[in-house]
């Protein structure tokens, strides 16, 4: 536990030190906060519904750029054998790492709190759709983490990495969008598999124990692939 600790706090601290956290901090903010209250004035609703939609979207292609050189740089520059030298495992490596980019997306979505702050400054606020949103938030945010991590675990380019994690986390956004392209005897298992669904649900409030269950899921796949990846690069 000290080591996946001490790993998750230097990854964390490279965020904070390179210009890539306030620059993706930057970009998240101006696109959420420039779409959100565009149509936030027009609609005229005091909700979050707006933002909330938004970040399926903008997470796949955000928490790619973020993640992509978990693994890949250290690869690209030899550092990752320097690592494999001292007292952990690959498990603590992964979980360490997968730490530091949960924590840093946490994060980011703290740097939105303010808005809920100012519509409810504007008119009566339903703060329980809110609160279940940012719970969808986070665990939407640790899935396409772990997706990251595995494209990041598969090449030592970090573009590669950004592509092939981008392409993974827009799919499974953009997949209960595409139900008309599967016969309708795999439309429930094609659905399920879309995140979308399950991060509405919980948006809404509703908390089913089958949508947390799916995005533990994709976080234990994802991080067990980038175990696999990285045990066959050792």
């Amino acid at each position: 536990m000290i080591q996946i600790v001490t790993i998750a706090r230097k990854e964390l601290k490279d965020y904070f030190i390179s210009p890539i956290a306030y620059i993706v901090i930057a970009i998240f903010l101006l696109l959420v906060g420039w779409f959100f209250f565009a149509t936030f004035f027009l609609v005229g609703q005091t909700n979050m519904r707006n933002f909330f939609s938004l970040l399926p979207a903008i997470f796949s292609f955000v928490i790619p750029a973020v993640t992509m050189r978990l693994f890949s740089e250290e690869l690209n520059i030899g550092s990752y054998e320097i690592l494999l030298t001292l007292p952990v495992t690959f498990n603590d490596i992964i979980i360490g790492k997968f730490l530091a980019g949960f924590l840093f997306i946490g994060a980011v979505l703290l740097s939105t709190l303010s808005y809920p702050l100012i519509i409810a400054g504007l008119g009566d606020l339903a703060w329980g759709p809110v609160i279940g949103g940012y719970l969808g938030a986070m665990l939407l945010g640790g899935a396409f983490t772990a997706v990251g991590i595995f494209a990041s675990s598969l090449t030592r380019n970090q573009i590669i990495a950004f592509i092939v994690g981008t392409m993974i986390c827009f799919g499974l956004t953009l997949l209960n969008n595409m139900l008309f392209l599967f016969p309708g005897v795999l439309l429930k298992t094609v659905a399920y598999f879309g995140a979308t669904t399950h991060f509405e649900n919980i948006a809404k409030g509703i908390i089913d124990s089958r949508d947390i269950l799916y995005f533990v899921s994709i976080m234990v796949v994802g991080l067990f692939g980038a175990n696999l990846a990285m045990q066959e690069k050792n």
